[in-house]
């Protein structure tokens, strides 16, 4: 499994904490739930902006098809106008998953 991680920033004059996750949940996780190899996201976020967003892919194929088919950057338009500065991406190979209960809001 292979875990793609973005950091961002939102700016919060502009939008809070608490839109981002609603526009999060309402425009950009029905799109990623079809993507092939799609196998879960997490986001995490502080009062002032920061966020982590954590998709798994079950294979760097997948997780680098979203890249080539140009919907990573499509999804990051999306939020555009709200961060503070352009996001960061890193790629991870998952190598411990303990999951026994998942925490939503």
């Amino acid at each position: 499994m292979v875990a793609r991680v973005t950091l961002a920033e939102v700016d919060t004059v502009r939008m809070s904490v608490e839109e981002a996750v609603a526009r999060f949940n309402e425009l950009i996780v029905p799109p990623l739930e079809r993507q092939p190899g799609y196998r879960g996201v997490y986001a995490l976020a502080t009062p002032e902006g920061r966020a982590l967003v954590m998709s798994l892919w079950e294979s760097e194929e997948a997780a680098d098809a979203g890249l080539a088919s140009g919907f990573y950057a499509s999804q990051i338009e999306k939020f555009v106008t709200f961060y503070r500065s352009p996001p960061g991406r890193e790629s991870y190979e998952v190598v411990v998953a303990d999951l026994p209960g998942a925490v939503a809001s």
